[in-house]
């Protein structure tokens, strides 16, 4: 008997390890691990870089190793090989980094990384052949966005076979714990043909001379394009520290078509097309470069080095699959004379302020590279991506309807809901009129304490009613930490009536407005006094030294100017010196029928667009969004959107081109709902609307946005203080909580698989795939899962056919007097390494109790079926 049991065990083992032979197809992408990579815990998930996204479809996710830099503005290098021997499509792009560590990222491809080690510095370069840039990222910027249907070709014949990562660290203070970093970028691949490929076209001046002194030198590129018509829809300019603007042009007819315009002394990105260009042939693409050779005391030449100059123009476009060609150049000036016609806009520098030079030039210089097919290196330590909007002196931009196509590629992926763990909702305020975020980005609060602004407050001259009642007894000014609601400093006791206006300077100084007193107010973060007051107190008036009812304050951080919107009997926006003088004022009340340009109903809400020199205005009653130049007050653009209703309330922009907002409750009879909306600056459309969860939206009075991209809405009617983020954002908080507890309990491939289930960032990229794919995937899966099922089947099906006849046997041989049965655990007990753990639960019938965790081995994690990845999210 013990012998045909242990012929039976040897069954058992033969066909556990036919199970373990099994790969479901997964297991293609599960074999490619780069054994050379070490990782720690903190880059869970890297260790499996490929995950399968369908029949034809993969994630590679391209993270660093945990590195640790050591010093400010560091460059770090890795390569990852492509997965596939055959074509493949780029098609999206997902970052996986924070503003807090990281400056900006690069992806290139290339056929031979600089370097074959896990990680390297930068300045050995990024590849050794020709690379070209496909994917940009860094704060405060969108990253490179491609159009629908769109994809850089990979692999093959032609396309690169290897990815090179260049992480900027800027400021390595963040790393003072000693914490690794795994900041990288997750790419979307297809198998499938795409029918628009994707390419680069650079444009560069080989021969300029900049003699030493001169104040103008142009260096002018232009060839004629003489293939299949391609699209254009980003661009990107490079010099050293003589360049002063690039320009890029269409030449058609002889009529010239901006293509793009920058300064290279600006943190250099690549920025999208404001209008789709497209370029025919026999076309002529056209770029100037303006430098300027003072300060220097020999000439200057194109080089590799800092003390050399480059004129590059680079342009990201696409075209048909059939004619596509991914990498074009332009190095010569086909027809000097046309130059004589070029735009004036493209000899105006734009002005930048010292401290984005110092950022760009204030630690590392280029090195040395005399190949010119590599020059598309040569910037990586100038590169730094903030904007997505360029400072153009035609203000007819900004007027103009974006297109569809422009709105795909500008099209921020990512959606706003309610952090519903946040317990700010809890805490016990006034009419909340005012928030702002500090220089440390916690969260200020102006809130009227236990005053009430309703019909008896004010007469029909807007003289404030009720002095009686004295100023508010409460701290009106509250700093909260922005995680969770602690109380950090509290202000503002005794000194207002009716707040209503709030922001904080560059230096953390509270400016406010009182729409009873009238005034405006600057106060130290610690001081009890004012240190600045604007307006005559509870004297309402319309002249240089009166305000009527001031809604709110904005202040430059670059000059220091200080914006008032005035207010809800006057309309009209002034300008004070950072000293409180008088310098101008614009807009007017609004006439009857079509509200115009300039003219307000309200304006309540100011929003600084520092980085475009804009200021925008919340035009309440006329149901809009009004922009305007910070230093002529001149209009620049109106946002309207019918989903807005009849009331805007209030405003808040996010430097890299987002604007949020908040409407009022709609009148009786109106459809539109009372919610946020977040918008893209550059074209004005709705990216994205949002509502709590908790409580409702009953007047949302002020709205305040993070660079992160974290919204809070004040309302001054529910008294409370909603905080709202991407969903992206909370979804990898609740990942990166799951993948500390299952990392306690289960081994790095239990981990993986883990994170899986719950959504890792990498698979984040699911939410745009066809559901066709998921249903091909599921039903390939369900194929792979059936057979390992019958696998498993067919030896218990044999065991329990032994058992049968076992008992049978012993039955006919002692007359029904056996045993009672075999209990395996009873009988592998007399075995000397036996465990009970594992075998009691087979004694026990009908129990839907589960495995322990810790039960679990690899063995059974390779035979069971592979997890489907979870159904696209429905926000």
């Amino acid at each position: 008997m013990a012998g045909f049991i242990s012929n039976l065990l040897i069954l058992l083992l033969l066909f556990q390890n036919i199970c373990l032979g099994f790969r479901s197809p997964l297991s293609v992408f599960k074999r490619y691990k780069d054994t050379s990579r070490s990782h720690s815990a903190e880059c869970l998930g890297s260790d499996q870089p490929v995950i399968s996204l369908g029949l034809s479809d993969f994630a590679l996710d391209i993270r660093m190793p945990a590195v640790t830099p050591k010093q400010s503005d560091t460059y770090l290098c890795m390569s990852v090989p492509l997965p596939v021997n055959d074509e493949a499509y780029v098609v999206d792009f997902k970052p996986h980094a924070s503003m807090d560590t990281v400056h900006h990222m690069l992806l290139f491809g290339c056929n031979e990384p600089s370097s074959t080690e896990n990680y390297w510095d930068c300045d050995e370069g990024t590849c050794k052949d020709k690379s070209n840039i496909l994917y940009a990222w860094a704060r405060n910027a969108p990253p490179t966005r491609l159009p629908k249907g769109v994809g850089f070709r990979v692999g093959g014949e032609t396309g690169s076979r290897y990815f090179v990562l260049q992480v900027h660290y800027g400021d390595v203070s963040a790393f003072r714990d000693k914490h690794k970093d795994c900041s990288g970028v997750t790419l979307h691949l297809t198998r499938q043909k795409q029918p628009l490929i994707a390419g680069m076209y650079l444009m560069m001046s080989v021969n300029t001379v900049i003699p030493p002194g001169k104040k103008v030198v142009d260096a002018d590129i232009a060839c004629h394009y003489k293939r299949s018509p391609m699209h254009l829809f980003a661009y990107r300019v490079h010099t050293h520290r003589l360049g002063k603007v690039v320009s890029g042009y269409r030449v058609r007819n002889g009529q010239w078509t901006l293509i793009g315009r920058q300064s290279p002394q600006l943190p250099q990105a690549f920025y999208p097309v404001k209008y789709p260009v497209d370029i025919s042939y026999n076309d002529i693409l056209a770029a100037r470069c303006v430098f300027s050779g003072e300060g220097r005391t020999t000439e200057t030449h194109i080089g590799g080095t800092a003390e050399d100059e480059m004129c590059n123009f680079y342009i990201m476009y696409y075209m048909e699959a059939k004619h596509a060609v991914s990498y074009m150049t332009c190095t010569q000036n086909a027809n000097p004379e046309m130059f004589r016609n070029i735009p004036q806009e493209a000899n105006i520098p734009i002005p930048v302020k010292s401290d984005v030079l110092k950022v760009m030039h204030g630690h590392h210089e280029e090195t040395k590279d005399s190949d010119t097919n590599s020059l598309l290196q040569q910037d990586k330590k100038e590169e730094e991506i903030l904007d997505h909007e360029t400072k153009d002196s035609d203000a007819s931009y900004f007027l103009q309807q974006a297109k569809k196509e422009e709105a795909e590629i500008l099209d921020q992926d990512f959606h706003i809901a309610e952090a519903v763990e946040w317990p700010g909702l809890d805490l016990k305020l006034g009419q909340v009129s005012g928030l702002a975020l500090d220089p440390e980005n916690n969260l200020v609060v102006f809130h009227r304490g236990d005053h009430v602004w309703d019909e008896n407050s004010f007469d029909s001259k807007f003289v404030y009613q009720q002095r009686e009642l004295g100023p508010i007894e409460q701290n009106t000014i509250i700093v909260l930490n922005p995680s969770n609601a602690k109380l950090i400093h509290s202000t503002g006791k005794s000194l207002f009536y009716l707040p209503h206006g709030l922001s904080v300077d560059k230096n953390g100084n509270y400016w406010v407005t009182d729409v009873a007193l009238h005034q405006v107010f600057k106060l130290g973060a610690n001081d009890k006094e004012p240190l600045l007051i604007l307006g005559m107190a509870l004297q309402p008036g319309s002249d240089k030294n009166h305000f009527c009812q001031p809604t709110d304050v904005a202040v430059d951080p670059i000059t220091g100017n200080i914006y008032v919107s005035d207010g809800y009997c006057n309309s009209r926006i002034i300008q004070f010196s950072p000293n409180g003088l008088y310098v101008m004022q614009w807009g007017e009340e609004t006439s009857l029928g079509r509200s115009r340009p300039g003219q307000f109903r309200i304006p309540h809400s100011l929003a600084l667009i520092t980085d475009l020199s804009q200021l925008c205005v919340a035009d309440r009653e006329n149901g809009r969004i009004q922009c305007f130049r910070l230093e002529t007050g001149e209009f620049t653009r109106e946002i309207k959107h019918k989903a807005f209703g009849r009331e805007l309330f209030a405003v808040s922009y996010v430097p890299g081109g987002l604007l949020f907002a908040v409407n009022g409750m709609p009148y009786p009879g109106e459809a539109e709902s009372v919610q946020g909306f977040v918008m893209n600056f550059s074209t004005g459309e709705i990216i994205d609307t949002f509502i709590p969860l908790r409580k409702s939206f009953e007047m949302p009075h002020d709205i305040i946005a993070s660079e992160d991209r974290t919204v809070f809405v004040g309302d001054v009617h529910a008294k409370t203080v909603w905080k709202f983020a991407s969903a992206e954002k909370m979804e990898h908080r609740s990942v990166k909580k799951a993948d500390i507890e299952v990392q306690e309990t289960k081994e790095s491939e239990t981990i993986v698989e883990a994170r899986l289930k719950n959504k890792p960032e990498s698979t984040y990229s699911l939410k745009n795939m066809d559901k066709q794919h998921l249903v091909q995937q599921a039903s390939t899966t369900g194929v792979s899962f059936v057979l390992i099922t019958t696998l498993l089947i067919i030896p218990v099906v044999v065991l329990l056919a032994i058992l049968v006849f076992i008992r049978w046997r012993k039955t006919t041989v002692y007359g029904g007097k056996g045993g009672g049965g075999i209990n395996l655990g009873n009988f592998f007990a007399n075995h000397k390494s036996y465990s009970r753990k594992g075998f009691d639960r087979l004694s026990t019938e009908g129990s839907d109790q589960e495995k322990d965790e810790d039960d679990g081995t690899d063995s059974e994690e390779e035979c069971s079926a592979s997890s489907l990845p979870p159904a696209p999210s429905s926000s």
